[in-house]
């Protein structure tokens, strides 16, 4: 998106857009290697509103897992689940004023707006964002709502991001649009349950959590972590049959981000399972320049099979 000029004007709501959008890529530049790099290959338009989704999820998530927490234990008076609380109110109000004090909430709502999408995404996001504060441990029903909220509802919002700005987008038919719902929810349970197995010594030992169903440190084993690298690669088939049906400036970035998390579920599944509770696994940065590379050149993109042997070369 090209910035306002505020040489004529320097105030209105054109140069609050602006700033609004800016204030999201420094925060997605701050937090994301992965994701940062992938969505750089997104149309710039594309590119941007993916931005004001990802900051304001990761905003939330540090209202329940990080910086409030970290203000409250060093004395200061916040309470995460009043923050948490208000700031989900905060996004319902930028809905319909078209504005909001605080620059990520802002751009957040102007996206929803534009791309059709409202408290039917954002409640269950904040519903699973509002979980964690006070669940230790998941059984199925929980699990896969909140894997709902936290992640595949975040892999809509992208999907309606893409289908309004990506270019080249074309006619659906109806079971083709199932098809790109499926593989967006697909993808985003994916990457969730990927950052809960190469976080799970945080999760265990530092939040006391255990996000899967019955796995705990006590009884996670080879077997437990096979069932689950075998749960992802089915999720990750599933989003990958949906590539092709992406608008042309969206399906590699698609692709590259996938294919990072296949390679990190790949490095999982060889990993020992008494080493995965007590490190964090991840993927160099050559190596995600490599996988960046493959996404770019659309080689090895539609087989995991052939993804890892090329980056095994």
């Amino acid at each position: 998106m090209q910035s306002a000029d505020t040489t004529k004007q320097p105030t209105g709501l054109a140069l609050y857009n602006s700033a609004a959008d800016a204030a999201c890529r420094r925060v997605i530049a701050s937090y994301s290697t992965s994701f940062g790099w992938s969505s750089n290959l997104l149309g710039r338009e594309v590119r941007q509103h993916i931005a004001n989704i990802y900051a304001l999820v990761r905003v939330a998530d540090e209202i329940v897992d990080g910086a409030a927490a970290q203000a409250a234990a060093a004395g200061g008076a916040i309470v995460p689940a009043q923050a948490l609380d208000s700031y989900e109110q905060s996004v319902y109000r930028a809905f319909t004023d078209g504005f909001a004090t605080d620059l990520v909430v802002h751009a957040f709502a102007r996206t929803a707006n534009l791309c059709g999408f409202g408290k039917d995404l954002v409640e269950p996001f904040f519903a699973s964002m509002r979980a964690d504060l006070s669940a230790s441990e998941h059984d199925e029903e929980s699990f896969h709502r909140y894997v709902y909220g936290s992640a595949e509802v975040v892999g809509l919002m992208c999907l309606a991001v893409f289908l309004r700005f990506g270019r080249g987008q074309r006619s659906y038919t109806t079971d083709q649009k199932a098809q790109l719902v499926a593989g967006a929810r697909a993808l985003g349970s994916a990457f969730q349950q990927v950052n809960f197995l190469r976080d799970l010594a945080a999760d265990f030992n530092a939040l006391g959590r255990s996000y899967f169903p019955n796995v705990r440190p006590d009884n996670f084993d080879t077997a437990i972590r096979d069932h689950l690298v075998a749960q992802i690669d089915s999720e990750l088939a599933v989003a990958r049959a949906s590539l092709a049906l992406l608008p042309a400036d969206c399906s590699k970035a698609v692709a590259a981000a996938l294919l990072m998390f296949e390679e990190l579920n790949r490095k999982i599944a060889a990993t020992p399972a008494n080493r995965l509770i007590v490190e964090r696994i991840r993927v160099s940065n050559p190596r995600k320049l490599l996988i960046l590379v493959r996404a770019i050149t659309g080689r090895n993109v539609t087989s995991a099979t052939a993804v890892r042997g090329e980056l095994n070369d």
